[in-house]
């Protein structure tokens, strides 16, 4: 299987620059993998879709303001460090902008002192693990230092930062949005419960572009994800009524298919996965997906091709250009 395979033509005023004034009000185009339909709605129709007895699992990790602009000690030399994951208190798994001038024991001033990292592992790909040294509050510092790590082909500033993050954001931590949450108001979050349809919520981390020409070469990053015993007992019940488990997202997908191939139920863990989903994959844990329209030649495009089939991926993908749907982070929906 080749990379070159999940590429497609993306005219560049398609992709979304700044999420649309009202969340629902984006466009939501509705693929049937049973029949082939497709059909053009609004995410405020989304409710049309979904009946009594689904249950809905959800990504409700908050995004911290992960980037920070630092000067490294010794030269004064400029760094831009992208905060990753925390391993353990302190701790940090960043990525590099400027990584050749980041060595073993390098510390990187931010903010005239408030916050000082000194380099204590080095890793491939611009990858580097930093101690934290600084004075109160972690994510306190980071709130007043740091920005939203908004993805690079969002040129436009970002004017309300809480529009890169769902409503329903909870636990602190991720690098990245849940991009396919931002369309959910408080208002369709009722409607939904209203209808009898359960939310569950998992709490999940970040992945990293495909560089091999074969995708069986790729490593997947590992994610970190946390299913509690409500959610996995509440998961088993509704799989053994045969009622529709849809994911909101493609980590969440990640999430629930890992812990079902690993355990052959859903099971309260957390623990890391580098679980990679591309075309021939059977699916086992969810019925239906929610997501945003993604990036030529990435595992998110692998992902769903493989939950709908390549060909009428691309097909949809298509007629989404046509139709000129917003991609990307900011960008429509599709279920």
């Amino acid at each position: 299987m080749k990379l070159s395979e999940f590429d497609f033509e993306l005219p560049e005023e398609l992709i979304a620059q700044h999420p649309v004034e009202k969340r629902d009000t984006s466009r939501l185009m509705v693929v049937n993998r049973e029949n082939g339909n497709i059909e053009h709605r609004h995410f405020y129709d989304i409710l049309d879709y979904l009946k009594p007895g689904d249950v809905l699992v959800r990504n409700n990790t908050k995004v911290i303001p992960a980037r920070l602009f630092g000067i490294k000690e010794e030269t004064n030399g400029h760094v831009e460090v992208l905060l990753l994951k925390e391993l353990k208190k302190d701790t940090w798994e960043c990525l590099c902008g400027n990584a050749r001038i980041v060595k073993m024991n390098t510390v990187i001033t931010f903010g005239e002192g408030l916050l000082k990292a000194k380099c204590i592992e080095i890793k491939d790909e611009g990858i580097r693990v930093f101690e934290m040294m600084y004075d109160g509050i972690f994510y306190e510092i980071l709130d007043q230092l740091g920005t939203m790590p908004l993805p690079p082909y969002i040129k436009e500033k970002l004017e309300d930062k809480n529009r890169y993050q769902t409503v329903y954001a909870k636990i602190e931590g991720s690098a990245a949005a849940p991009t396919a949450g931002l369309h959910f108001t408080e208002e369709i979050n009722q409607k939904i419960k209203d209808k009898g349809i359960e939310i569950l919520d998992v709490g999940l981390g970040t992945f990293r572009p495909v560089k091999e020409e074969n995708v069986l070469d790729h490593h997947m990053h590992s994610e970190f994800y946390i299913i509690s015993e409500e959610v996995a007992d509440k998961l088993n019940k509704a799989k053994a009524n045969g009622q529709r488990i849809i994911a909101v997202g493609t980590t969440s997908t990640r999430t629930l298919e890992a812990n079902m191939k690993k355990y052959g139920k859903f099971k309260a863990t957390s623990e890391n996965t580098d679980i990679f989903i591309y075309p021939g994959y059977k699916f086992e844990a969810i019925d239906c997906l929610i997501t945003n329209f993604h990036l030529p030649k990435s595992t998110l495009l692998m992902l769903i091709s493989a939950f709908a089939s390549k060909e009428l991926i691309f097909k949809a993908y298509k007629e989404a250009v046509k139709e000129k749907y917003r991609f990307f982070s900011f960008g429509d929906s599709m279920m």
